[in-house]
């Protein structure tokens, strides 16, 4: 029964087989009327969705559509006693409709999955301590949350507890658990697989990221593609020509062919059959649906079919360097100390200042630094001097870390060691210097460093023909550094938003098809004017928003697959609709020559359809790197 109640199209589709069978025995033991009787039951529970469907597009949209060809023909060959051809092609053409559902159903399979794992209900923490169970559309921003172990996170908020352990597969499509400290980031519908955590609630239902994802990909399942469209376009004028061509032939048939009212009909029904656009028509949508599927499994959400079509269209692609093609924060990449003065010394002071502040450089040292210790140095006075630098007394000498001018003085300018830290700032770096007691002891590089997977991304795309391009705010010498690294064909720096818009607007000017990536506020204007605009899932609303793709996890990787998922999908496609042509040109021609009979025309016919729509589900599946 639950097979049924899932499945109602291929139910009937099997009712109508199983009635023409029995037909057929009843008409092998010359029970013609009873045979007739089971033909008609088959026509109509086999055919009455597509008639149905078929008289609305054409009642309501003025659309014909192949539906009613096929609703035709069967008629047709039922007027001229061909009961049982009649029935078989109804049986045929809801068999090629079913699958086609079918598809569709299972492209849809990772939204569907997901929304199941959208929790529905939570745990609301009460002044208390006890647990009331609420449903998550009752919850309000700051609400305090329990999440036992192994289950799910109802929805988006901050960890309260120290630490937790989270599958985000549902968001991210990546296996591996993530840790997560005191005040991290919680997304709805992962789960918590350590011990039971609390959490508060930072969005309501509806603006979860969650949320944000089955809206993307329900509003790109129903987007087509642009080959989708064309298609669509095509059947309702094709569809006009065959009703047109086929009493035509009719007439030729008998008048001209001299062939008997009968014959002539009958290949007139054969023609209305094999010269129908329905693996034309099933060519892109299955195919579509099923790559934008596979791409939301591995966290590429696309928010219609034309994104992903015209991806492998791209001529330029520009990226936004911080947080995009660099990870975003400052690492540090060089130390120079001087060899007069205690190096445990100086890095314990360093630490010790620099624990202080919240400022991303001294986050870095910090990291960089703090397995070098030896003492906490606890207790000593640090001063901060905003806008300059740090300073503090310890080991009986004043020590100084911060900006050029925060340090330098006339007596310790023009120290030899200094020449390598001019040499980093050419290099677009960032140095940090350190005195003790006014004289220069040591200075660090740092530097946002480009993520693991940029280069071999970059060199994707330039192998593709693609040109780069790099838009950043920083200087022109730091955005030299990194693009230069990368091997990015073109560096514009010093890009105010509005800079990188009029840039975006040149290149679409100069390529035709570009695409931005991008993931601050101040992208977006450029990701609105790109002809593909791409977001980093990790990057702000607006430039999600605004976006044509999202990706769901900053991995540049899964640009190159978005490519190579566009690609194949134009290959795809593209076989799809030779393949359709050429089997209605066959099927035509065997027809003219009076070599193929209404069943074969019917199966082949069909049967193209059916194979048309299982090459479009092969996107489905990963693609091989």
């Amino acid at each position: 029964m639950t097979f049924i109640k899932n499945n109602k199209a291929m139910t009937a589709t099997i009712l109508s087989g199983i009635l023409i069978l029995v037909g057929w025995l009843f008409k092998l033991n010359h029970f013609e009327t009873t045979a007739i009787i089971i033909f008609l039951t088959s026509f109509v529970i086999g055919g009455f969705k597509q008639a149905v469907e078929g008289i609305q597009d054409t009642w309501v949209n003025k659309h014909l559509n192949v539906d009613i060809l096929m609703v035709l023909a069967a008629i047709g060959a039922s007027i001229i006693g061909y009961w049982m051809e009649g029935a078989l092609l109804i049986f045929i053409f809801s068999l090629s409709g079913s699958l086609e559902e079918y598809a569709t159903e299972k492209s849809s399979k990772a939204i569907a999955s997901l929304m199941h794992m959208q929790p529905e209900t939570a745990l609301k923490v009460q002044p208390d301590g006890s647990f009331l169970e609420v449903s998550i559309n009752e919850l309000t921003i700051g609400d305090t949350l329990f999440v036992p172990k192994g289950g799910s996170i109802p929805i988006d908020g901050l960890l309260k507890t120290d630490n937790a352990l989270i599958d985000e597969a549902a968001i991210t499509g990546e296996p591996i658990p993530v840790s997560k400290d005191t005040g991290a980031e919680l997304f709805g519908g992962t789960i918590n697989l350590n011990d039971a955590l609390t959490m508060n609630v930072t969005k309501i239902a509806d603006d979860t990221l969650f949320a944000k994802i089955i809206r993307l990909v329900n509003e790109a399942q129903n987007t087509p593609s642009k080959t989708a469209t064309m298609i669509e376009r095509i059947e309702n004028i094709y569809v006009k020509i065959v009703l047109i061509f086929v009493p035509i032939m009719i007439a030729v048939f008998y008048f001209i062919f001299q062939w008997g009212w009968n014959e002539s009909f009958y290949r007139g029904m054969v023609l209305l059959v094999v010269a129908s656009p329905c693996a034309l028509v099933a060519s892109a949508t299955p195919a579509t649906l099923a790559a934008i599927s596979n791409g939301a499994k591995r966290g590429i959400l696309f928010k219609g079919g034309a994104y992903l079509e015209n991806f492998s269209q791209l001529k330029a692609i520009a990226f936004d360097k911080t947080g995009t093609l660099t990870k975003g924060i400052p690492v540090v990449t060089d130390s120079f100390f001087d060899e007069q003065i205690d190096t445990q010394k100086l890095l314990n002071v360093c630490v010790a200042l620099e624990k202080t502040s919240t400022h991303p450089l001294a986050k870095a040292i910090v990291t960089k630094f703090n397995d070098q210790t030896t003492e906490t140095l606890e207790g000593i006075v640090i001063k901060d001097i905003t806008g300059h630098g740090l300073e503090c007394v310890a080991y009986n000498q004043l020590w100084r870390i911060g900006k050029k001018e925060f340090i330098f003085n006339e007596q310790n300018l023009n120290r030899p060691f200094l020449s390598t830290a001019e040499a980093l700032q050419l290099e677009g770096k960032t140095v940090t210097y350190i005195s003790c007691d006014h004289q220069i002891v040591g200075y660090i590089g740092l530097l946002d460093v480009a993520k693991a997977d940029a280069k071999e991304m970059i060199a994707f795309f330039k192998k593709q023909g693609i040109h780069t391009v790099m838009l950043t705010g920083d200087n022109e010498q730091t955005g030299k550094t990194i693009g230069t690294e990368l091997g990015i064909d073109e560096i514009k720096a010093n890009c105010l938003p509005e800079d990188k818009t009029a840039i975006i607007k040149e290149l679409k000017e100069h390529y035709g098809t570009i695409g931005m990536v991008g993931d601050g506020i101040n992208d977006a204007p450029a990701l609105a004017n790109a002809s593909i605009g791409i977001a980093m899932g990790n990057g702000t609303d607006i430039a999600m928003d605004v976006a044509d793709v999202v990706l769901m996890k900053n991995q540049l990787d899964k640009l190159t697959y978005s490519y190579q998922l566009s690609e194949k999908l134009k290959k795809v496609t593209l076989q799809n609709m030779i393949f359709s042509i050429s089997v209605i040109s066959l099927l035509i021609l065997s027809n003219l020559f009076q070599m193929i009979n209404l069943p074969l025309g019917v199966v082949g016919h069909e049967g193209s359809t059916i194979l048309v729509i299982l090459n479009g589900l092969r996107l489905l599946k990963t693609l091989k790197a």
